[in-house]
């Protein structure tokens, strides 16, 4: 039994019309939730809201306006009479480049887009999803921790959605809600295969570094990880491949991965140190103590140096 039963709720996902998105509206609607789709394209929107199925509804919107946002929550709730849960996925890369070289107008829309999109959709979701103890899904990236090298604006702009999720969970848990931030390494979409496959960048990168970093996982896995996430609560949410990794730091009492805690407002601070257990038997001597027990030539050998 879920801790968090999808039968019945109303989901909003952004970017919903392909990859990451999409599977995971599929998946909550088969759990028996109604989603509303929206992506930029608004008839692609349409489509992808039709494939799903009944108690799924096609919305174009442009995540960068504020506006648009509001609007589309609103016809959710006209639509299926409220909004429970907000999957802020909505997300672009740039053609790879180093931060010198890419144009600012680049480097700054995917800021726009990756970032201020996000806190649009959270902006406008978050009225629904505390009164309906919700929930807030942030979609991050393992560009998150480790080194975005060539991928500079992405890299930041998941780092920011991570720290934005970690608030969000404990700032939402007086109401009963709470926020989940998802970090996938390579996922079989198009935007990955339009990266790696076809420019230039991602050729380079893939001849430099090693295979086993750039295997990717099925949008199948990566939805039905989000999805298992939602049912838990979990503050965190992974599937691991080949280049996917906990981020650094990130000890506490649970493991990160879909099966995390459902604790709230458990969001332990990013190196927070693991508890230790309790010392059994009498406590060991101090290095010190043990230097002044021995013999003055093993006195010599064990001083601390600087």
């Amino acid at each position: 039994m879920p801790v968090y039963d999808l039968n019945g709720k109303v989901a909003l996902v952004t970017g919903g019309a392909r990859g990451i998105g999409f599977e995971t509206a599929r998946q909550m609607h088969a759990r028996g939730a109604s989603v509303a789709v929206v992506d930029l394209d608004a008839d692609q929107a349409r489509e992808a809201a039709e494939r799903i199925g009944e108690r799924a509804l096609g919305i174009g919107a442009d995540v960068t306006d504020a506006g648009a946002m509001l609007a589309a929550v609103a016809q959710a709730v006209e639509r299926f009479g409220g909004l429970d849960l907000a999957m802020a996925n909505a997300g672009i890369a740039p053609e790879g480049a180093t931060t010198r070289t890419m144009p600012p107008e680049e480097w700054e829309k995917v800021i726009d887009v990756n970032l201020l999109g996000v806190w649009n959709t959270v902006r406008a979701a978050l009225p629904q999803v505390s009164e309906r103890n919700g929930q807030i899904v942030l979609v991050a990236s393992v560009a998150a921790f480790m080194n975005g090298m060539m991928l500079s604006p992405y890299a930041a702009s998941k780092a920011a959605v991570e720290a934005l999720g970690r608030p969000l969970r404990v700032e939402l848990a007086p109401f009963g809600a709470s926020a989940t931030v998802a970090y996938f390494g390579w996922v079989d979409t198009e935007m990955v295969r339009q990266g790696l496959d076809r420019e230039q960048g991602g050729k380079r990168m893939q001849e430099l570094l090693p295979k086993f970093f750039f295997k990717r996982i099925r949008v199948e896995e990566a939805g039905a990880a989000v999805v298992r996430g939602i049912e838990e609560r979990a503050p965190r949410v992974s599937r691991r491949n080949g280049g996917a990794t906990s981020p650094p730091c990130a000890a506490s009492s649970t493991p990160f991965s879909t099966g995390a805690s459902s604790a709230m407002p458990r969001s332990p601070a990013p190196c927070a140190r693991p508890r230790q257990t309790p010392r059994q038997g009498p406590r060991p001597k101090s290095a010190a103590s043990l230097a002044r027990a021995g013999s003055r030539s093993t006195r010599s050998r064990c001083r601390w140096r600087g």
